[in-house]
């Protein structure tokens, strides 16, 4: 089978880069002959690659740009299919590892003010997004939407009434060797002292970027209005809004106990060294960092507007919330790192992400490939590359 992947760029500390880069290496290793279109792609591997860099300036001409170049060079190549990860369409199937557009926005505008809920409806580059999205979905050759939640399953049904049998969910994949509850007994102690952490701390991790849309500061906040005044929250990964949150974190009277690590290319030392995780975001449609924590044996904290919502089994191996509850927020983080003190949350949390092991999702992919391959081989006039 000879495939196409696209995506703009690969970045090792962003989830959805780590997915794709993951995704490929695990369906040529099931016999996929897979090739990477992107703009800037160091995702390592012997994954052939086409790059796609047109000059820009701005980021509706970066999107748009590289859009066209994709399509352009699809057309001297012949695919058996041409999976995107970005909104093309030129493509077969899409994964929408990034979700909905229309969704995030109406979920960020409940966060914003009247002047910025009408900027965002101006801004030319959300414009173009949601442009770029409702071509997608209506293009006649899509012949399947690969959807890594039930609830972006949902919000394309029902923002763009996409026929249910077209929405495939997949959830991601994970590396079980790689992320393992075994990293604790490795991690714990040295993590602890290089941060100057007792052993019996406990310790709550956020990791990912985008920290107004993932919510640092909302944790920031729980963390200040928590029964338990002894916790410390560490967060992992980078963003420019990063001295805001420090001083939040002060202005809150928590800033001893809120500790910033920056991007980390392996963010495995630090999953050893957290109790639970917590991502209480405004929008994501299946975060990894969330799959990784849960595969590292810790309960987590996170969203109603999260696809790892689904895995959540309250009281078990989490707690879900709505992300600007604030009174709830604070009370989900304490219970979680209660409930990390008992060893069955934390079995209860691996044995939640073991189903969802990378090989076997490298199989699902290749078996919804080897289904739209047979439609076509049944109609002609279905209109695959």
């Amino acid at each position: 089978m000879k495939l196409a992947l696209v995506r703009q760029r690969y970045n090792p500390y962003g989830g959805a880069e780590r997915f794709v880069a993951r995704a490929a290496a695990a369906l040529a290793a099931e016999g996929a002959a897979v090739t990477v279109f992107a703009r800037d792609w160091r995702g390592g591997g012997d994954l052939r690659t086409v790059r796609c860099d047109p000059l820009y300036l701005g980021h509706v001409w970066r999107d748009w740009g590289f859009a066209r170049a994709v399509c352009t060079a699809l057309d001297r190549e012949r695919f058996d299919l041409v999976q995107s990860h970005e909104r093309l369409a030129c493509c077969d199937v899409y994964r929408a590892g990034d979700g909905v557009h229309r969704q995030w926005l109406e979920n960020r505008a409940r966060a914003l003010g009247p002047a910025a809920r009408l900027g965002q409806r101006l801004n030319p580059y959300h414009r173009y997004v949601l442009a770029a999205e409702a071509r997608l979905f209506a293009s006649p050759r899509l012949r399947a939407v690969i959807c890594n939640s039930r609830m972006v399953a949902g919000e394309i049904e029902r923002h763009f009434g996409v026929a249910r049998d077209r929405l495939h969910v997949i959830y991601n994949g994970i590396d079980l060797e790689h992320f393992r509850p075994s990293l604790r007994d490795e991690h714990r102690a040295p993590m602890r002292a290089r941060l100057g952490l007792a052993i019996d701390t406990p310790v709550l991790l956020f990791v990912g970027g985008g920290f107004a849309r993932k919510g640092v500061d909302r944790l920031i906040d729980a963390l200040a209005a928590g029964a338990d005044r002894d916790a410390h929250l560490v967060v992992v990964g980078g963003d420019k809004g990063e001295g805001r949150s420090r001083g939040h974190a002060r202005s809150r009277g928590v800033a001893a106990r809120v500790h910033f690590a920056g991007p980390q290319a392996d963010v495995r030392p630090w999953c050893g060294l957290a109790d639970a995780f917590a991502l209480p975001t405004l929008y994501d449609p299946f975060p990894n960092a969330a799959l990784e924590a849960l595969a590292c044996g810790l309960p987590i904290v996170t969203s109603t507007q999260s696809g790892a919502a689904e895995l959540v089994r309250p009281g078990e191996n989490g707690y879900v919330c709505d992300a600007l509850d604030a009174p709830a927020l604070a009370r989900a983080c304490a219970d979680v790192l209660r409930l990390a003190r008992d060893p069955r949350a934390s079995a209860a949390a691996r044995a939640t992400a073991e189903p969802l092991e990378i090989g076997a999702m490298a199989k699902r992919l290749l078996a919804l490939y080897r289904e739209l391959l047979a439609e076509r081989a049944r109609d002609p006039a279905v209109a695959l590359a």
